[in-house]
């Protein structure tokens, strides 16, 4: 997945690029969270002139992922919008302006697929719920709340006061 400036100069319609990125390695360490098909990047790429593509698009990805309150599994979609610039720059040359949003390459061939990485990495979310209005686990007997209630004293005693809870019984 990758456009070349040269023949985005040369070109006058957009390049649409429509490609699987296989993403599964970059969250092995991330615990419950599997990718079960290969994320679908959508995008076009646009020459905008001075040396710069515009790329933009959507990607793609079901996650695997467990409720963080109940711990049941589910299956979240992901839509990312994808919007990126670039500019062909010499290494000679200095960039003109450091804050804004465009990404300074100086090799004529740009691989898109780190930038989609990145941008797939960023909305990961960091927790999931199944629904709304999961009540989850029991933090003393480990019951699932959604399915009843449990025995448990729920009564919450701040510990410097513990001496006192029996003194108006």
């Amino acid at each position: 997945m990758h456009f070349q400036f040269r023949k985005m100069a040369a070109s006058s319609e957009p390049l649409q690029v429509r490609q699987q990125v296989d993403v599964s390695r970059l969250v092995q360490g991330l615990g419950d969270i599997k990718v079960p098909q290969p994320l679908l990047a959508d995008l076009k790429a646009t020459y905008v002139g001075q040396d710069a593509v515009d790329v933009q698009g959507k990607l793609s990805v079901e996650l695997d992922m467990s409720c963080s309150r109940c711990l049941k599994p589910l299956r979240q979609h992901l839509n990312i919008p994808f919007h990126e610039q670039f500019k062909l720059v010499k290494p000679s040359e200095e960039m003109d302006n450091e804050d804004d949003d465009t990404i300074y390459v100086n090799d004529e061939n740009v691989d898109l697929v780190p930038y989609v990485e990145e941008s797939f990495v960023l909305h990961i979310p960091m927790t999931a719920v199944c629904k709304d209005t999961c009540k989850g686990l029991c933090p003393n007997c480990g019951k699932d709340l959604n399915e009843g209630t449990c025995d448990c004293d729920t009564e919450v005693v701040d510990p410097r006061l513990a001496a006192l809870k029996d003194f108006f019984k």
